[in-house]
């Protein structure tokens, strides 16, 4: 368990393993700048035997101002994902280690989702009696309003990438539209609070309508990040996206100013895919920054 301020904040795993190889998950990706980091990162983040960069599926429960908070849900099970197979047709013990942080389903109040990919929605649903249902039915939960109309295939405005569109293959479906249907949706933007501690910020590029989750208690800060940074080399080198980010040009404008965020005050910076202790705090040396492992 964190501490941010007055804050607990209860980690949940969903699933771990190796992903990609480097040279393939980064756009920008140079070998020679990547070795020289390399060795402080493996084996919780690099898996040099396999090339591989290591990576966890995780959700965030927050006690905080008298609620219960849940940042992000995971892939979820039984879901059909042709666009990344490695996560489609889990069978993941996710609400049993839930319970084992002290949380039933019903106790949770408020969903996040930082954004509507497949890999941060998935649990919001669950399979019963050849329907997919609400997980948390007595939640609120918060998609941004941009999100919602990106990726609802009956959207207007701007559109998905192709590469986006199947990638997202089925998610909408499955894991956003049933709780549409049942009214326990709030499309929420920039500066949205969630109570006295937490406000969502936009962090567009790798999805346009992207939240960061803003804590703030007690003196202390920490930035829930999701997506903005897939894993450590990203702190090393904020050039380099992963070939999920819809617009590549402004997701490296965003990750640099979180970056830039985070080091200026101190804040701890919570990833939704990073292996090891899972968060970091950011050390900057002029243009430059480097991730700092210790828990908080």
């Amino acid at each position: 368990m964190l501490r941010i301020g007055d804050v607990r904040v209860h980690h949940v795993e969903e699933w771990q393993g190796t992903f990609l190889p480097p040279s393939e998950f980064f756009v920008g990706y140079d070998e020679a700048t990547f070795r020289s980091f390399a060795p402080g990162l493996t084996p919780q983040y690099y898996r040099d035997d396999a090339d591989s960069i290591y990576a966890f599926l995780q959700s965030w429960i927050l006690e905080v101002d008298g609620i219960r908070v849940l940042y992000d849900t995971g892939a979820g099970n039984a879901k059909e994902r042709p666009g990344i197979p490695i996560f489609g047709s889990l069978d993941t013990p996710f609400l049993t280690r839930m319970a084992a942080a002290g949380f039933a389903p019903d106790d949770i109040d408020i969903v996040i989702c930082s954004h509507l990919h497949i890999d941060h929605v998935g649990w919001n649903t669950q399979l019963h009696a050849g329907r997919w249902v609400p997980t948390f039915p007595h939640a609120r939960h918060l998609f941004s309003a941009i999100e919602r109309d990106y990726w609802d295939p009956e959207g207007q405005g701007a559109r998905p990438t192709a590469a986006g569109a199947f990638v997202n293959t089925n998610v909408f479906e499955d894991s956003v539209q049933p709780l549409l249907d049942a009214g326990i949706v709030e499309l929420v933007g920039e500066g949205y609070r969630v109570s006295e501690s937490i406000t969502l910020r936009l962090g567009p590029g790798h999805t346009p309508g992207h939240l960061v989750m803003d804590v703030r208690s007690a003196g202390d800060s920490a930035l829930f990040v999701a997506d903005i940074l897939h894993h450590p080399a990203q702190v090393y080198c904020p050039d380099w996206n992963s070939p999920f980010c819809e617009d590549q040009p402004q997701a490296r404008l965003t990750r640099r100013r979180v970056l830039e965020d985070a080091a200026d005050r101190s804040a701890l910076v919570v990833p939704a895919h990073f292996g090891g202790v899972h968060c970091c705090r950011v050390r900057r040396h002029g243009d430059a920054f480097e991730p700092v492992f210790a828990m908080p």
